[in-house]
């Protein structure tokens, strides 16, 4: 039995191993169209800020030291270029030589990836993506000729461009970013994409929000809005899109939602190929209608599920290790994500909140500010997070968060939440590991099923920061609970402030009609919701307080300071 694999990086890479483990006697061979295979392609940006100075590093396998160790039959530079899926052969071309020649399958894995998405043409200024060695060879030696403090224009705000953006500022790089979009990281919603803004301009970044590259001429960038930006270099990276015109001419069904369509074992429409990787569509785990979900994690476990289906039933049998077939599905897709932007951590897992209300899906919000560990223990830092709740079932939606030390740890917990289908209420109940160095006794997963919990019981009534203007347009009262201190140095426009211990005694100061309540993050509020409410008073609590509000609202208008 011969299994061809198409693509020598993640997704193929783990197939192969993974097969070559599950069948010693099957001929193994894997065609690469470029000179390297099985290569840290997420590591490519930090090489080039010299966070990873030995490009050697990234090459975590080479075709000798996995024919030597898997018996693979790797060829590089070697580009398969048709498909015959009735006579089970490829016609594949040596990229040295020209040659051409025809090899027979029995099982074909199509791991071909995806391309960069792209832009528009910038002619007299070198223009290069980040998704290949080549492409960080060539782009050192555009840095390396133009000196010290080279002028760069990073072309997208998505995670790839962010991450390129603080590597070129790393190694002193003058970067300018330009997103189409009016925020950076899409994923987010505007309020937790907000410090980010902050975050990169602190850092000396030319942000051009809403903007895009209509053209270049020697030495110069053009944007949509006449800007003429001095460049030496364009680092394209507005995204990503499925390679699939192999797939495609070889008859194999396109997806909904663009990419190579599989079922949950990466079989696709054709008998005898299977399909895995960044150019293959995967179930959403809200909703589970197919998604393209461009992620290192999922292309290797679906290399792996893809292997575990061709080896087929006996393998446990011949291996000792019991009998039966090793058969796994794919499990949905959550689309869990991180990165690091100059200190500050952000993450995300499942569906951002615009999603949620352009899908109609009935939902709750919640908000919080914890620490990434006890405050009273040196070195705590702050965190903002969000849940998103499906309101009829109390199951997990999504999560984002954005802050120090910490997120890493939270937003998985919330990914295993999610895949286990806890609901938001349980997180509460969630036994986390603490010691004062690690975290709180009430843990910020908690914290954020302590709240949920609370809306859910009724316990508690919350209005989000986007929602103010019309409640107070229909003559709610806005009280600010915090300190005269805390509202003369920043407040929302038309609050009253009446501190929370001095709220008992001033309940009579309060017309009548709804009240909405605020402190700065949302736990006073919610003291002061219950006192208010358990007195006979209409009363919601702002979630996430005047720090979600601000963030918020920056884009529109300033908080009075």
């Amino acid at each position: 039995m011969r299994t061809i694999i198409i693509g020598g990086v993640a997704a193929g890479m783990s197939a192969a191993t993974r097969l070559r483990r599950l069948d010693e006697s099957r001929r193994i061979t894997v065609y690469e169209r470029g000179p390297h295979v099985s290569f840290a392609t997420c590591g490519l940006p930090y090489h080039v800020g010299g966070v990873i100075p030995d490009r050697s590093s990234l090459l975590v396998q080479t075709p000798q030291a996995l024919a030597r160790r898997f018996a693979l039959e790797v060829h590089v530079r070697h580009e398969v270029t048709a498909i015959d899926a009735e006579a089970r052969t490829i016609t594949v071309r040596d990229l040295r030589s020209g040659l051409e020649a025809v090899e027979r399958y029995d099982e074909l894995v199509l791991a071909t990836g995806a391309a960069a998405t792209p832009g528009p043409a910038a002619a007299g200024v070198p223009t290069h993506t980040l998704r290949t060695i080549d492409d960080v060879d060539r782009v050192l030696e555009v840095l390396d000729a133009a000196g010290p403090a080279p002028r760069t224009v990073v072309v997208g705000a998505g995670f790839i461009g962010l991450e390129a953006v603080e590597n070129l500022r790393t190694r002193g790089a003058h970067v300018t970013l330009v997103s189409r979009g009016h925020q950076v990281l899409s994923p987010l919603d505007p309020e937790m994409a907000a410090p980010l803004t902050r975050i990169l301009r602190e850092a000396g970044v030319d942000l051009r929000l809403g903007a895009t590259v209509t053209g270049a001429e020697a030495g110069r960038v053009i944007l949509s809005d006449g800007t003429v930006l001095e460049a030496d270099l364009v680092i394209e990276a507005s995204g990503v899109r499925p390679e699939r015109d192999l797939a495609e001419a070889a008859g194999v069904a396109i997806g909904r939602a663009g990419g190579i369509r599989v079922d949950r074992r990466h079989r696709t429409s054709v008998d005898g190929i299977w399909a895995v990787g960044d150019g293959v569509e995967k179930v959403d785990h809200v909703d589970g209608e197919p998604v393209l979900v461009t992620m290192a994690g999922l292309a290797n476990r679906h290399g792996r599920a893809a292997a575990d289906d061709i080896a087929g039933a006996g393998v446990g049998a011949a291996s000792g290790e019991g009998a039966g077939a090793v058969t796994r599905e794919a499990a949905p897709a959550l689309g869990t994500a991180i990165i690091g932007l100059f200190g500050t951590t952000v993450a995300i897992v499942g569906w951002n909140e615009r999603r949620v209300r352009a899908d109609g899906r009935p939902h709750r919000i919640v908000h919080t500010h914890p620490a990434s560990h006890a405050t009273y223990y040196p070195g705590a830092e702050p965190l903002a997070m969000k849940l998103i709740v499906d309101s009829a079932t109390d199951l997990i939606l999504g999560a984002q968060i954005v802050g120090g030390a910490g997120v890493d740890k939270r937003i998985d917990v919330l990914a295993v939440a999610m895949a286990a289908g806890l609901t938001a209420s349980a997180l509460s109940q969630l036994e986390l590991a603490y010691a004062p160095a690690y975290g709180s006794a009430k843990d910020p997963v908690n914290m954020l099923g302590y709240v949920a919990e609370n809306i859910a019981d009724g316990i508690t009534r919350t209005l989000q920061w986007h929602e103010l203007d019309a409640a107070l347009r229909d003559g709610a009262t806005l009280v600010d609970v915090r300190s005269p201190a805390e509202h003369t140095a920043g407040s929302i426009p038309g609050a009253v402030n009446i501190p929370l211990d001095e709220l008992r005694q001033r309940e009579g100061e309060l017309p009548g009609g709804p009240v909405v309540v605020h402190c700065m993050v949302g736990q006073r509020g919610h003291t002061a919701a219950r006192l208010l409410a358990q007195r006979g008073h209409d009363v919601r609590n702002l979630d996430g307080g005047y720090r979600t509000w601000v963030a918020g609202t920056s884009t529109t208008r300033g908080a009075t300071t």
